[in-house]
């Protein structure tokens, strides 16, 4: 019985010490995808190429917000002197209003989120390409892109930008 309990102990020390060694030869390194969006020239092309294209219809948002507003308070101040089926008729042109602008503004939000998408998308799939290319370089053997904590000594995302800036 003493033999199976010291076999057995030895058997579990010569796993943990296994485990040890191979411990001291694992590299893991972070990303953080969120500076990548921020900072990589490529998300900055995107988000200019994005506020190009959409600028024309956010202007245009914004004066048919102002018309909305200034129509209502053009209504406050007419109102004492109006009749009421004058008021009502206004009223209900200024809900049509209303409805039209936010009909616009969700099909804005929706096209621009779905186009900013399509951007962003690109941009992370070169970033994992960049990831891969420093792992495998650099023989790490994980890299995570979310975690609750990270040493900063783990942190690859300064290495990884500095390719994608680069253009390998």
């Amino acid at each position: 019985m003493n033999f199976s309990l010291i076999r057995t102990l030895s058997f579990c020390l010569f796993g943990i010490t296994s485990l040890v060694l191979h411990a001291e030869d694992f590299r893991v390194g972070f990303v953080n995808t969120d500076r990548i969006f921020r900072e990589a020239n490529t998300a900055k092309v995107a988000q200019t190429k994005l506020e190009q294209e959409f600028s024309k219809r956010e202007k245009e948002l914004v004066e048919i917000g102002n018309s909305l507003k200034s129509n209502s308070e053009k209504l406050e101040r007419d109102a004492p002197t109006l009749s009421d089926t004058q008021r009502s008729s206004r009223q209900r042109q200024l809900a049509d209003q209303d409805r039209e602008f936010q009909r616009k503004r969700r099909e804005f939000q929706e096209d621009l989120n779905a186009r900013k998408n399509e951007e962003l998308q690109q941009v992370l799939e070169k970033a994992n390409k960049v990831v891969k290319q420093v792992a495998e370089t650099e023989k790490y053997d994980l890299i995570l892109q979310e975690a609750v904590y990270i040493n900063p000594k783990h942190d690859i995302t300064d290495k990884v930008i500095k390719v994608i800036n680069s253009g390998k």
